[in-house]
């Protein structure tokens, strides 16, 4: 009897879809039962080669040797998942089985992962597809009675393979020629670079914005604040002496209520989760990075079957979907959600076009709640906050509005307007699930009436200073990521509208990596929760080449990977293009007669060649590195742990090594390491000397990998 073999993207999905197909006789690496057998990949098993596999001398890194554009890229197995590569490879050739379901994530990088796979094993059966949005047993069921021919998806393939391999020649040849030429480890790439440069440009407004000061007068009535302001509506003037003109003029003098208007109004719960809108809100409200959010909600999606697929840039959900909206917000409603939701089910849920459109969703709608419920005893900390985060969201669509009545009053005095606002709440709506987290100043409705006179009036001159534009936090970085008309230098309408609708630089799935490279590259920092660029970030960006700065590249080539996945451009034409534009940024860059200098040499030399090491600051602590980029020494200075200062309670950073280790406090107090130890003791705590290395080695920095390996990890490249 034949069988039918599922290629999934994970060994956890793996096993979930084995569940659901009834598969309970476990192989090594694979699942089997009856009708099916479920194997699975480790994310990519297959990627493209390095350099030197096309030529040995390219192991070393010369600039005379670019551009490096071999005939054809080549695939080969990752080799440290070779063995579920062969496990895979020999499911896929057993004689019985007769057909290959894709079920690696919905989207152009599972295709990716999965098509790269069949290609290296050699597969010559019928190919059909698994497209899902959720892990649980319900979807998993409900999708396989859909599957759709593997060959609706070849133009995705195409398309994807076609990012990759641009991707791979802009980046290796780019990132190898500004490293020769400067004996700098410096990368460039699409999307890495332009965020850079995003980062810069608003250094730049910051740096050349001057302030001024503005003044104004304000008025209380009736414990209403009212505010002045001109003809024109402004509130705030930069004339001081006009501002004391009409303090002297009216101070004291009746006033005479000219106008009175009330009106209800209404507001409705924001949207839906997508992945960018998500990790902007954890950063704000819990200070998350994009890389910890998205690993809870992915793990609330893959562990705890809780959410759906993280991995979206919509906000909305499908009209296939409301049928099911009752269980899943039986699901969620837990703890104190629990009210909410019965009186959402009890009330009957109606579904509207603020969160309900099929032409908003594309590969997955938006992150919402599944039909199961997770045991929250089991969620770590994060994850629980991350899925209360969505349950809010959700639950806040399918209530009523927020409803309120706003009432305006105009004084006037002699010549000059005065505008207060008092609010008052009609019906409290969505807003009651928020009513923990936010602080809500309602003012109490005054009696007041036009003619109505104030015989005399004390006014207070204000005053105050414009602020600067703040500066990105990773959550608003991650914003303008996603929407980079701002920095984008064209007046192409076209680009502007694909930029937007292809959701900006970079990916869902990947923009906070790419963040996080710019971290682990030093060419950001961290200044409490601001994002800064650094004097390396500043110099590569004038020695790159000016179009890899600008979103308007990431557009021009999604433009084009779009037609590919609609089979509309073939993917060579494309690829032969990408080689024109590689060469182009090698020859830029050789020609060059810029040069880089490196800022923040120290004193301290190099154990291993000699020569003075660097500097440089992470986002966890400090470390020297060698300023030869084939050296590669590294020193670690101090580091962020998570042990906390018994005066501040603020976390302290470990300073020196063996013995003279010393935990160090920004508010002075200084400890030991064997001192903190005992004091651990004293106050019998179970906390054990592995304990205390774990306390560090969390907190350490990732192996400071050259900037060369950080910017080349997502293409999986040595």
């Amino acid at each position: 009897m034949s069988k039918k073999l599922v290629l999934a993207e994970k060994p956890s999905v793996g096993r979930d879809i084995a569940k659901a197909l009834k598969c309970d006789r476990t192989g090594n690496g694979y699942i089997e039962g009856k009708n099916y057998v479920v194997t699975w990949a480790l994310g990519h098993l297959v990627t493209l080669a390095d350099p030197e596999t096309y030529k040995k001398e390219y192991s070393e890194w010369k600039i005379e040797q670019l551009p490096i554009i071999p005939g054809k890229l080549k695939t080969v197995v990752i080799k440290q998942s070779g063995k579920q590569f062969n496990t895979v490879k020999h499911q896929i050739n057993r004689d019985d089985i007769s057909e290959v379901i894709i079920a690696t994530d919905a989207g152009r990088e599972g295709e990716l992962v999965a098509r790269w796979i069949l290609e290296k094993a050699g597969n010559k059966k019928p190919v059909k597809r698994l497209w899902i949005s959720s892990v649980t047993e319900k979807a998993i069921v409900e999708g396989f009675k859909k599957l759709k021919d593997g060959r609706e998806y070849e133009n995705l393939y195409r398309a994807a393979v076609a990012r990759s391999e641009a991707d791979w020649y802009v980046g290796i040849n780019g990132t190898r020629a500004l490293t020769c030429k400067h004996n700098a480890q410096l990368s460039c790439g699409r999307v890495q670079t332009p965020t850079l440069a995003m980062v810069q440009r608003k250094e730049e407004e910051i740096q050349s914005f001057k302030s001024q000061k503005f003044y104004g007068l304000e008025t209380e009535v009736s414990g209403l604040k009212f505010i002045w302001s001109d003809s024109k509506g402004n509130t705030r003037s930069f004339d001081e002496a006009k501002i004391e003109s009409i303090l002297k003029h009216l101070n004291g003098k009746k006033a005479v209520v000219e106008d009175v208007s009330s009106q209800t109004k209404k507001t409705y719960a924001p949207k839906l989760y997508d992945l960018t809108e998500l990790q902007k809100e954890a950063n704000r409200i819990y200070g998350y990075s994009g890389k910890e959010t998205l690993s809870a909600v992915q793990s609330l999606y893959e562990k705890y079957k809780a959410l759906t697929y993280p991995r979206t840039d919509s906000s909305y959900i499908s009209s296939d979907m409301v049928e099911t909206l009752s269980d899943r917000v039986k699901a969620c409603s837990i703890g104190g959600y629990s009210k909410f939701g019965a009186r959402i089910v009890r009330g009957g849920i109606k579904a509207n076009s603020s969160f309900v459109d099929d032409s908003k969703v594309s590969d997955h709608h938006a992150i919402v709640p599944t039909e199961e419920r997770p045991v929250m005893s089991e969620l770590s900390d994060r994850e629980r906050k991350i899925y209360e985060m969505v349950i809010k969201r959700f639950l806040g669509v399918l209530m009523p509005p927020h409803v309120y009545e706003e009432t305006k009053v105009e004084l006037r005095i002699g010549d000059e307007l005065f505008r207060a606002k008092g609010k008052l709440t009609v019906s409290e709506g969505y807003r009651e699930l928020y009513s923990e987290d936010e602080e809500t100043v309602e003012k109490k409705k005054a009696e007041f009436k036009r003619g109505m006179e104030i015989s005399t009036v004390s006014l207070k001159k204000t005053s105050g200073e414009t602020s600067p534009p703040p500066r990105f936090t990773e959550g608003t970085l991650l914003g303008a990521m996603e929407n980079p008309r701002k920095y984008m230098d064209t007046d192409d309408k076209e680009l502007l509208k694909t930029i937007g609708e292809t959701g900006g630089i970079g990916t869902v799935a990947t923009r906070a990596d790419i963040v996080d490279k710019l971290f682990n590259s030093y060419l950001l920092e961290k200044r409490g929760n601001e994002v800064h660029i650094t004097s390396k970030g500043k110099q590569l960006l004038a020695l790159a080449p000016e179009d890899l700065k600008s979103p308007v590249l990431t557009a021009e080539w999604e433009q084009k990977l779009e037609k590919i996945s609609k089979g509309k451009l073939r993917k060579d034409e494309f690829i032969k293009e990408m080689i024109e534009y590689t060469k182009a940024i090698v020859s830029e860059i050789k020609s060059s007669e810029d040069s880089f200098k490196h800022d923040n040499l120290t004193r301290s030399k190099c154990p291993s060649c000699g020569k003075y090491m660097l500097e440089v600051k992470g986002k966890k602590g400090k470390m020297l590195v060698c300023q030869d980029r084939e050296c590669g020494e590294k020193q670690s200075i101090s580091r962020v742990t998570n042990a906390r200062c018994p005066e501040c309670k603020k976390k302290m950073e470990m300073r020196g090594s063996g013995d003279s280790k010393m935990f160090i406090c920004k508010c002075g107090y200084r400890e030991k390491l064997s001192a903190f130890n005992k004091r651990k003791g004293d106050q019998k705590s179970k906390l054990s000397k592995k304990e205390v290395r774990n306390y560090l080695n969390k907190q350490e920095d990732d192996n400071i990998n050259s900037a060369l390996a950080d910017a080349l990890a997502k293409l999986n490249l040595k």
